[in-house]
């Protein structure tokens, strides 16, 4: 093995090496800084990010694998994210998480780290810190919960959210029986159950090498997930011997393999803005135009919500990511390596389909070109973002009359108004939900339908927004609109009774007002007066410098890598 990073700290006689070994002794031998890698388990545990609340049963599975293998491992609480408590959005804070992470594992006399995340935002941030610092890494996703029941029905998180709030407000579920479905919603330790933000991006981590195969999506109560935890500490010290960085094995190759694993599985529209920003800190050189030309064509397979019927356990059980890949390893980039220092598709051979009806067949997929679509337009000169699978067949080609919305409160405010002028083949168009424009970028693309209408029956509208959608939402929802209205985006001209077109086919979304008349138009003062403007702190740091969804949404100073040499001495 050759000289350990951490022997920068530890090896020697002098002052600075003997304050570093004697503070860091209590308890520990001698021999614990002489030629041990010295793992960092990059814990986002928090009682406040729920999903997330088990990980320190995990880490002390990666503490045994570690200490089997030869390292020592070190507790390393990072910034944790819980996607549904913080305000605004956790959005607003992933950059600040990964950027708090990086000069931690920079800054530390470490040598490598496992990543444990679960909830949306803390995978992405992890990966992000990860490549920045490029010190041998590997990521233990936390693993989904178990399946909740209500009235006999299997419930999945989030998705069910949507649906039950919706049936309350059309006056087919009564207040009672929502409140009741509230305690068996959450049947267990995990993130959501659902193909929402969390799931997708485990999974996708493991197509992109960062995991060991075969371990994402695992449930979180399940004990192969301890198993593959100790496995993965073991891993961990091995990489290091081995130099394994995450920019020796995460290329071109690695992402093209995430985005055909991200068509296959139905998987989050999040799941772009978290690709793009972490290919950014790798300098790979991705585009928006990549997922469509990539994954677009690409059959779902998985049948699980929000776009199909089952949930992660049940994915799980029938064969998980393995299965999948195996049916489109055609698509897949042989190429691409893992953690592991193998090709992904090496992984691939002894995986098999359980249950043809969780995971179908290429020949039998539940949508035959499903994968998220690209849209561009004078809407949305910088590309927006729809998910197929989830939106009604009936509405990917629909013209409709605007109903604008200038911020989420003029939403709120107006949405249920009876005297609202809005039908069922309008367009509700919400603006100032972009990542300057929130700020944040907040979940809340998927606009609640008017009350009237849900009365009527009306179960989907063509919803339009610079903001984001949760990955366990549903409906014919465009998104990501880029440039967002608070960065000058043609979203901020739009008014009320403008025509609009959308043709997922074409790839086409555009407001029918002629270019000159555009160019004429100004924001109104409304539309200007709900954009964020912070006076201090992170808020204020963010809007100066976050890019936009068509990118990624990193900070214009946070792209690229700053490596893990650290120069000066602390004493």
């Amino acid at each position: 093995m050759a000289t350990l990073r951490s022997a920068q700290w530890y090896a020697g006689q002098d002052r600075n090496a003997y304050i570093h070994r004697a503070w860091m002794r209590r308890g520990v031998p001698g021999d614990a800084f002489t030629g041990r890698p010295q793992i960092a388990i990059a814990n986002t545990a928090s009682d406040l990010t729920p999903c997330n609340a088990h990980l320190d049963e995990v880490a002390a599975s990666v503490r045994d694998g570690v200490y089997e293998a030869g390292g020592i491992p070190l507790d390393l609480p990072v910034v944790s994210l819980g996607e549904t408590n913080v305000r605004p959005t956790a959005m607003l804070w992933r950059n600040m998480a990964a950027m708090a992470t990086e000069e931690m594992l920079r800054a530390n006399p470490i040598d490598g780290v496992v990543l444990l995340g679960g909830c949306d935002k803390t995978i992405p941030s992890l990966l992000m810190a990860a490549a920045s610092v490029d010190l041998p890494a590997v990521v233990v996703p936390g693993g989904p919960m178990l399946t909740g029941t209500f009235r006999g029905v299997p419930l999945g998180c989030g998705t069910d959210v949507w649906r039950l709030s919706e049936e309350v407000r059309a006056g087919t579920l009564s207040q009672e029986q929502f409140t009741r479905s509230e305690s068996a919603m959450i049947r267990s330790r995990g993130h959501c159950n659902t193909m929402g933000t969390a799931s997708t991006m485990a999974l996708v981590a493991e197509a992109l090498g960062t995991v060991v195969p075969g371990v994402a999506g695992t449930p979180a109560p399940d004990s192969r997930l301890l198993e593959a935890a100790h496995h993965t500490g073991r891993l961990a010290v091995d990489m290091v011997g081995a130099d394994r960085r995450p920019a020796s094995f995460l290329t071109g190759a690695s992402f093209h393999n995430a985005i055909v694993a991200l068509a296959a599985i139905g998987g989050s529209t999040n799941a772009v803005v978290h690709l793009l920003a972490i290919a950014g800190r790798l300098g790979v050189d991705l585009s928006l135009d990549d997922f469509d030309r990539i994954g677009s064509r690409v059959p779902v397979l998985v049948d699980l919500q929000p776009a199909g019927r089952f949930l992660m356990e049940d994915f799980h059980r029938a064969g998980g990511l393995s299965a999948v890949l195996r049916e489109v390893r055609d698509l897949l980039d042989p190429d691409a390596l893992t953690v592991t220092g193998k090709p992904l598709v090496d992984h691939l051979d002894d995986a098999t389909v359980w249950d043809s009806e969780v995971i179908r067949t290429r020949s039998e997929p539940l949508v035959a070109e499903g994968g998220i679509a690209v849209l561009r337009g004078n809407l949305a000169p910088d590309g927006a973002l729809i998910k197929p699978a989830a939106a009604s067949a009936h509405l990917l080609r629909h013209r409709g009359r605007a109903v604008v919305f200038d911020s989420i409160e003029d939403f709120h405010a107006r949405i249920d108004d009876p005297g609202l002028d809005v039908d069922a083949d309008s367009v509700l168009v919400l603006r100032g939900c972009g990542p300057k424009g929130y700020p944040g970028m907040p979940e809340v693309s998927n606009m609640p339908l008017p009350k009237k209408l849900l009365a009527e029956g009306v179960r989907d509208m063509v919803r339009v927004c610079d903001g984001r959608m949760s990955g366990t939402a549903y409906g014919t929802v465009v998104l990501h609109v880029a440039p967002e209205a608070a960065a000058g985006g043609p979203l901020a001209l739009v008014r009320t009774g403008d025509v609009i077109s959308l043709d997922v086919e074409a790839r086409r979304i555009d407001v029918d007002v002629p270019d000159d008349e555009l160019v004429r138009r100004a924001p109104n003062e409304a539309t200007v007066a709900g954009f964020a403007n912070p006076r201090r702190g992170w808020e204020r740091l963010y809007v100066d410098h976050v890019q936009q969804a068509d990118t990624g949404a990193d900070l214009d100073f946070l792209i690229g890598s700053s490596g893990s040499q650290v120069s000066r001495e602390s004493h």
